[in-house]
This record gives structure tokens, sequence and C-alpha cells, in this order.
């Protein structure tokens, strides 16, 4: 497994591998890694012949009240997870690779990211696109892989990808949770035994959800009021619970099976966390 911190040495490496006829798989992740990001390798290397993944904590998607700083970082035991996965190169860039001193071009799209999680983080997809879309410059992947977990991110990124017309696949991998139900995620590193608990709310809300439209539900306010219940009554203070089209994230009235999702985002003190189903 090779490691790169330059993006021009990446770049070449990635071209010499195209010359080879190998087709070229990306998995963008922040690093302290789990089994969900290890089931986006796994995918990229169904996919592709050769996967990079890349391990950067991107200082432009954060805002400045958010947990840049304090973000979990340990690049010795990601190295060690990609490796095990069979990844076949990690790129670990530092912010000053990635973006000069002056930098002043950025990537932004302006309809599917400005409503829940881009109403409640107004700079963050454009910090994702940015990055992103910098990314796919460096590899020149044919495939990349996100997760499910970050549902909206995953139709931002596609919108970019259609409108810049990218040749680039784009996969959304399935989210990966804990055997009671929890999402993984980098930051349940913050949780104590008791909001670690209650934030099993979250995933028994959209549980309910998927049950009550198999049951022939199909009211959206009435999943949504449902959903806030149960996560308020565990101490969750809802930013959004929405049901959406799932291709536009345009709020729906009528749930349409296979075609809707519902998402959710909810803050406990100085923790948020972030779930969603396919309906």
């Amino acid at each position: 497994m090779e490691t790169f911190a330059s993006p021009e040495e990446l770049h070449a490496w990635c071209a010499a591998q195209k010359r080879l006829g190998r087709a070229i798989g990306l998995v963008p992740t922040m690093g302290s890694l789990h089994e969900g990001h290890l089931s986006l390798i796994r995918a990229a290397k169904e996919k592709a012949d050769v996967v990079v993944v890349s391990v950067f904590v991107n200082p432009t998607q954060f805002a400045p009240n958010e947990d840049y700083e304090a973000y979990p970082r340990r690049e010795q035991a990601d190295l060690a997870l990609c490796q095990g996965q069979g990844a076949d190169a990690v790129y670990l860039p530092r912010p000053a690779d990635m973006y000069a001193d002056d930098a002043s071009t950025w990537v932004t799209e302006t309809q599917l990211a400005k409503t829940l999680e881009g109403a409640e983080r107004p700079t963050h997809f454009r910090g994702v696109c940015t990055v992103v879309a910098k990314l796919f410059n460096i590899v020149q992947p044919d495939v990349a892989v996100f997760g499910q977990k970050d549902f909206q991110q995953v139709a931002v990124i596609r919108r970019m990808v259609r409108d810049l017309n990218y040749p680039i696949q784009i996969i959304r991998a399935p989210i990966v949770r804990d055997p009671d139900g929890l999402a993984k995620s980098s930051r349940n590193a913050y949780l104590t035994p008791d909001a670690r608990t209650a934030a099993l709310s979250l995933s028994k809300a959209l549980r309910g959800a998927q049950a009550a439209v198999a049951a022939g539900e199909r009211d959206a306010a009435r999943l949504e009021a449902d959903a806030r219940a149960v996560t308020t009554a565990a101490g969750w203070l809802p930013d959004y619970v929405q049901v959406v089209d799932a291709e536009t994230l345009i709020p729906i009235q009528t749930v349409l099976p296979g075609a809707s999702a519902m998402l959710l985002a909810c803050r406990r003190g100085n923790l948020r966390l972030i779930d969603n189903t396919l309906l």
C-alpha cells in the first residue's frame, strides 16, 4: 500500500495506474475509520482495480463554532485498517497541501445544499463540494463511494458530478449500524454511556417510520411528528425531521414508498447526530 501527502505525487501515481488500464476507485473520508468506512472500501474494490482512500479532516466544511480541532484523528490506526481492507493507496494531505494561503475559488451547489444540513450549517456543503472536486481532480477516479449515512451529501455530490460533467460513477453504500441500531459515526466517540443509550432513539424513530409506511401510513407530517416525539422523549432536540423525495430532497406531504426518505438531525447538549432511512 502506497501513502501520499503531496497532491502532485498522488496524481502522478494515479495517472500511471490509468496508463496500465486500471480503473480507480476513490473513498473520501475524514479518518477515524470505523466499519462503515471499511464497507466503502470493500464496495470500491468490487467496482475498481485499485482503490485510493483519502484521510483528511477538511477545515472548510466546519463552521468556526464546530468541532474541527476536536474531531477525532487516528492516522496510524487508519492506515492499518486501510491496509487490512486491501486499499492500494492512502492520501494523507495537510491543509496546506489542499488549500493555498490565498485560496479564493469555491465549488457550490445551490439547490440541494440549501435545506436540511445546509440550512443548519450554511457553509458546510461549499466546503464539501470544494474538497471533493479537488480530490476528483487529483485522483481522476472512475468510481467514488460515499455512505448513505450522509444522505444529503451524496445527493449534492451527484448533482455536482452531473452539472460539472465529471465522468465518475457515484455509489451510495448502505448505512452500517451497531447491533443495537446506532449508525456508525466517527462522532460516536463523543458519546458518554448515557448519551449513547439515548442516541438509540434516532434509529428507533426511523424504524417506527419504516414500520408505519409498511403498514400503510402515507402522511409525511404524521410520520415526522411521531419521530420527533420519540427523539424528544429521549432528551434530543431535533434540528430537523423531514420526509423528502429521495432524489430531489424536496419535502413531500405524501410518502411514495421506494422514492421517499426520512432525514433527521438531533442535538443533546454539545452533541449532534444525524441519521436517515429510505422509506
